[in-house]
């Protein structure tokens, strides 16, 4: 037994070079083709259409989170003056993808978590930005039920909502919603703002039931109201040239598009993460 053992030794001291060189032989077909400078470049070009259609599926198959955009490609331009007789109010149709930036912000904040974007209807959001006068109203209930129709048979575990929300200038008794620019004063005494006031809302996939987001823990309600303490988190001062002379001009306003999707972009990477985080 003991010359077995010791043939057995033998014989694996011979294998332990033939093993270590076996790596080599592993990568040899990639060695081949690295002389081959042409196809190594046509594969390299050929890595974002790859990636694209790995992305297609996801549109069809199972769904973690679905995410709904909506922003709208509405731009808000408001006055505030001394008197309520100052004050000026308009919502301005524009082409600036800003949906297209929530997606894109949702989509980096969820890392290596799969989303996908649920397309739905033009107007579809109306009855919920502008509902009809009543004196009760169960925005929940509203919001949930306008998911579901939206949602339709996309079949998502849970729809990451994101939408335009208020909240009221501090010093006065106007209220701010949603993306826009406000001016405030008169002359020389007068200064511009663009905002960006968005909420996000967590709705279940099979009751679409509200659910609880980051926020309700006792450290995100504290960071919350420190958030909105901050006004550059939510305003950003511009130069009151920028406020356009006609509402309607802010559409064609260059660095109003610039200053807004810079100030959104800001507001997503900061409220989305903690989102996915959960």
């Amino acid at each position: 037994m003991f010359r077995s053992a010791a043939s057995v030794l033998v014989l694996l001291i011979f294998l332990a070079p033939a093993a270590a060189q076996s790596p080599p032989a592993t990568t040899g077909p990639a060695a081949q083709s690295a002389p081959q400078a042409k196809p190594t470049a046509k594969k390299a070009t050929a890595k974002p259409k790859a990636a694209a259609k790995s992305a297609e599926p996801a549109t069809t198959g199972p769904c973690g989170v679905g995410v709904i955009a909506g922003i709208g490609d509405v731009f808000v331009v408001q006055k505030i003056g001394l008197t309520v007789f100052g004050n000026d109010y308009a919502e301005v149709p524009v082409s600036w993808g800003l949906d297209d930036l929530v997606f894109a912000r949702a989509r980096a904040a969820a890392g290596n978590a799969p989303v996908r974007r649920i397309a739905y209807a033009k107007g579809a959001l109306d009855s919920y930005y502008h509902p009809k006068s009543g004196l009760f109203r169960n925005q929940r209930q509203e919001l949930s039920n306008l998911i579901r129709q939206i949602a339709g048979n996309a079949g998502c575990e849970r729809y990451l909502v994101i939408m335009r929300s208020e909240g009221q200038l501090d010093g006065t008794n106007q209220s701010l919603s949603g993306v826009g620019i406000f001016s405030r004063g008169v002359g020389l005494i007068s200064y511009a703002y663009v905002f960006a006031y968005i909420g996000v809302t967590w709705v279940d996939g099979h009751t679409f039931e509200i659910m609880k987001g980051p926020a309700v823990t006792f450290e995100g309600v504290m960071k919350h109201m420190a958030d909105n303490f901050v006004s550059n988190e939510l305003l950003q001062k511009v130069d009151k040239s920028m406020f356009p002379e006609a509402a309607a001009d802010s559409a064609n306003n260059t660095a109003l598009h610039d200053t807004t999707r810079d100030l959104l972009t800001k507001r997503l990477d900061k409220i989305l993460p903690p989102y996915f985080a959960q």
